[in-house]
């Protein structure tokens, strides 16, 4: 297994165009504690989700688990503003394959295999941890890199992929999820 072609199984997600995609080592992937507190005192969406800190793995549980890994996949998600929901709606529709491919390569031998969204999670309209249910979508949400303490300029810049800060809403979004292999 552990020669194995990855590209057969990104192809799919990248074939439709806008993403790019790259195996790389997990130790490329750099965890900060800040990066949560970005989240913390940044995103109103902060706790009021389970795919959001303070639900998340730590970056130190966060870089235990990347440790635990030889291969990722890191995805770089390319998404022009769109009129009306038209960016939101490509995303959701890309995440829901990364997730559909994630089950994939579990079925395929890949028993480790486990993708970290970018953003938080848009399943629902709002969470159910802020009514106190359970989630709705348990088989299908997965909290974002940064939500885990990721700091994604770094592991992008680390394998040569293009990330800077959006100035104004109406410019392109670099996404990136992570997919972790074995």
């Amino acid at each position: 297994m552990e020669n194995q072609n990855l590209e057969g199984y990104w192809s799919r997600i990248t074939g439709a165009g806008g993403v790019e995609a790259k195996v790389i080592h997990p130790s490329s992937v750099v965890t900060a504690p800040g990066v949560r507190l970005k989240c913390q005192f940044g995103c109103v969406r902060y706790g009021k989700g389970y795919c959001c800190p303070p639900d998340t793995p730590t970056p130190t549980e966060m870089r235990k688990t990347l440790d635990a890994y030889e291969r990722a996949i890191l995805f770089h998600i390319i998404a022009e503003k769109r009129s009306g929901k038209g960016r939101r709606d490509l995303l959701q529709k890309l995440f829901r394959s990364l997730v559909d491919l994630e089950g994939e390569m579990f079925k395929d031998g890949f028993h480790k295999a486990f993708v970290l969204l970018a953003g938080p999670c848009d399943l629902c309209q709002e969470c159910a941890k802020v009514t106190g249910g359970g989630c709705h979508f348990g088989n299908r949400a997965r909290p974002s890199m940064e939500a885990c303490g990721i700091d994604v300029y770094q592991p992008a810049r680390n394998n040569g992929f293009f990330v800077k800060p959006l100035r104004e809403k109406s410019e392109t979004q670099h996404n990136y999820s992570l997919m972790l292999v074995d």
